[in-house]
């Protein structure tokens, strides 16, 4: 990983191996909410999206996750402990760029709790989308909040 929440290139198997590997291990725990971001092979004015080259500003990305986190802290307090990853770098369609899972002492404030992390990484976290299609152009891509 290059950073706390960013890892180069599309988010692994083994890269979900490992963040779940503590999966369990709270147990006062008793929901978990998990949320996987996948590049879709969306069709635009006839092109189809291959692939998706995320680009982000390293040091706010970290600022602005830990914010998010604090927030969520603060805002649902049986919420246990919070993982986000987002790649940078090119994720091919079908690859994961995004996962987000959320532990809390029961099932409400888990699945709450990460709709509310992945709607404010979409609006707050510096990270922007190129979309490469299958013609080898490019485009930039603003983020769609639905």
């Amino acid at each position: 990983m290059t950073n706390k929440y960013l890892i180069t290139g599309p988010v692994t198997r083994e890269v979900l191996n490992d963040l779940m590997g503590s999966f369990g291990e709270d147990l006062s725990a008793g929901g978990h909410s998990l949320f996987i971001g996948q590049v879709r092979a969306d069709s635009t004015g006839g092109r189809r999206v291959s692939a998706i080259e995320y680009s982000a500003y390293e040091n706010m990305v970290n600022k602005e996750a830990d914010k998010i986190i604090e927030g969520i802290y603060s805002s649902f307090n049986d919420v246990r402990s919070v993982k986000i990853i987002h790649s940078t770098g090119v994720v091919r369609a079908g690859e994961i760029s995004l996962f987000v899972l959320v532990s809390a002492g029961h099932r409400r404030q888990a699945i709450e709790a990460c709709e509310t992390i992945v709607e404010q990484i979409k609006e707050r976290l510096p990270v922007w989308k190129q979309e490469i299609f299958e013609d080898s152009t490019r485009e930039w891509k603003s983020n769609n909040f639905a």
